[in-house]
């Protein structure tokens, strides 16, 4: 039961209102301040003497002074008006997008070309956003985001999933880079056939570009027999570039390895590669999300022209 000397809770309003009348020198300048009638400042003050049980201001002539009680009461509360603005201020931020934490998740290809131009643009003019990037497996992009541990994911050829969200940014083709000493470097473009003859890098048939690339075999009826085997498309181009041999990739693992000692061409049958953006089911996305996901769709689609 409430003690009968007990007096009731403050409320941030009537402090806000203390506050403005501090600051300002009528009740229609503290009116305008706070964006209230000039009434609302003259009741919201009789309330708040009425709760602390002390006169806070005096009219003289023609203006409310302060009174003792006032001044140092307003000291002791003055850091709580800082806070409600830096609380303001923050919430008005991340209402923009212009505020808070994301954490980004992407496989190699992506993680290493799209997922960095996107990002540098997309911190440009948010000082106050931190980020979490990290470059894993496929598998571990998606239970990351499926955990809630990742806000968003970036990955190549995974058109659906049943535990999470998957969009397609962009459909490209696998290409072929070939190291420039390299016999086929004077072609237009690389066919499997080619492979077969002068020998290649290949992928293991566990990721999902060596399946496409498996699968290429099959369609045109030649023998998958690479001379050297690899898991990852980075790898297979960093080799091509070593002189070892022709390597078919994706475009954007061919871009980040692409130098002076390498050439690019297409390849035939074509094998379509799917960029693509994997979110969390059920979970709503916040501003920050939205703004860093139209950013990639900016730099993806310049990309891929």
């Amino acid at each position: 039961m409430t003690e009968p000397d007990q007096k009731p809770e403050i409320s941030l309003r009537l402090l806000e209102i203390f506050g403005a009348m501090m600051r300002c020198e009528t009740t229609v300048e503290a009116a305008e301040q706070l964006g209230i009638s000039q009434p609302a400042v003259s009741n919201g003050i009789r309330q708040l003497e009425t709760q602390l049980g002390v006169t806070l201001f005096e009219r003289l002539h023609r203006r409310l002074e302060p009174t003792e009680e006032a001044l140092l009461l307003f000291e002791d509360v003055r850091p709580v008006f800082s806070m409600l603005r830096n609380f303001s201020a923050r919430a008005r931020s991340i209402r923009h997008g212009t505020s808070g934490r994301l954490r980004v998740m992407s496989t190699p290809p992506l993680g290493n070309t799209i997922g960095p131009l996107a990002l540098a643009s997309f911190l440009k003019d948010r000082p106050d956003v931190s980020v979490a990037y990290d470059v894993r497996r496929l598998e571990h992009v998606v239970d990351a985001v499926q955990s809630g541990a990742a806000d968003i994911g970036l990955g190549l050829a995974l058109e659906r999933h049943p535990s999470v969200n998957i969009e397609v940014l962009a459909r490209t083709h696998m290409v072929a880079v070939v190291p420039k000493t390299h016999v086929m470097a004077r072609r237009r473009e690389i066919t499997v056939g080619d492979l077969s003859e002068h020998g290649f890098i290949g992928l293991e048939a566990e990721s999902r570009m060596g399946q496409m690339l498996r699968d290429a075999f099959v369609r045109d009826e030649k023998s998958y027999t690479p001379r050297v085997e690899v898991r990852y498309c980075a790898t297979a181009a960093v080799l091509a570039g070593s002189g070892i041999g022709v390597a078919v990739v994706d475009p954007y693992s061919a871009a980040h390895q692409l130098s002076t000692s390498l050439v690019q061409r297409p390849f035939q049958p074509p094998c379509e590669v799917s960029a693509v953006l994997i979110t969390r089911k059920g979970v709503p996305r916040s501003r920050l999300l939205h703004g860093f996901i139209a950013e990639l769709k900016r730099t993806i689609t310049e990309f891929v022209g």
